[in-house]
C-alpha cells in the first residue's frame, strides 16, 4: 500500500505527543509529609538559592530529576526520614542525597528508563 502523503507530520505530532506526556506523567511526589515531597521541594528551594554561584551542582541537578522521576529505595526513603526528623540543613541534605545517588542508593530506576529517550518502534503510516 502507499504511503500517506502526511506520514511524516503524523510521526512528528506523535511524538510531540510523547514527549509532552513524558514530561506530565511520573514525578508524583507522594504525600506533602513523605520523605520525597519533602526532599524535593527542600533541595528544589536550595538549588534556587545557590544557583550561579560557587556551590551550584550538576549532581544536585541530576538527584532532584531523579528523585522527581523514581521512586525512593526503601533504604534512601528511610535515611531522609530520619535526617528530616532530626532537622539537617539543606547543604546536609544536598550532600546525603548526591552521596546517595553516586552510591546507586537513591532511586529505582529500571535499565530500560535510564535512556530516557523514547523510540519510534514502527511509523508505516499505512493507509
Amino acid at each position: 500500500m502507499p504511503r500517506r502523503t502526511d506520514h511524516h507530520s503524523l510521526v512528528r505530532s506523535a511524538v510531540e505527543f510523547v514527549l509532552k506526556e513524558e514530561k506530565s506523567i511520573g514525578g508524583q511526589l507522594g504525600r506533602p509529609s513523605g520523605a520525597r515531597f519533602r526532599t524535593y521541594t527542600r533541595l528544589k528551594r536550595y538549588a534556587e538559592d545557590i544557583k550561579g554561584t560557587v556551590f551550584e551542582s550538576q549532581e544536585l541537578g541530576k538527584a532532584i530529576d531523579e528523585i522527581f522521576r523514581h521512586p525512593l529505595l526503601q533504604s534512601a526513603t528511610d535515611s531522609l526520614n530520619r535526617q528530616l526528623r532530626i532537622g539537617v540543613t539543606d547543604e546536609q541534605l544536598a550532600q546525603l542525597v548526591v552521596a546517595l545517588r553516586e552510591e546507586d542508593k537513591l532511586c529505582n530506576i529500571h535499565e530500560q528508563e535510564q535512556n530516557g529517550e523514547p523510540q519510534i518502534i514502527c511509523s508505516m503510516g499505512l493507509v
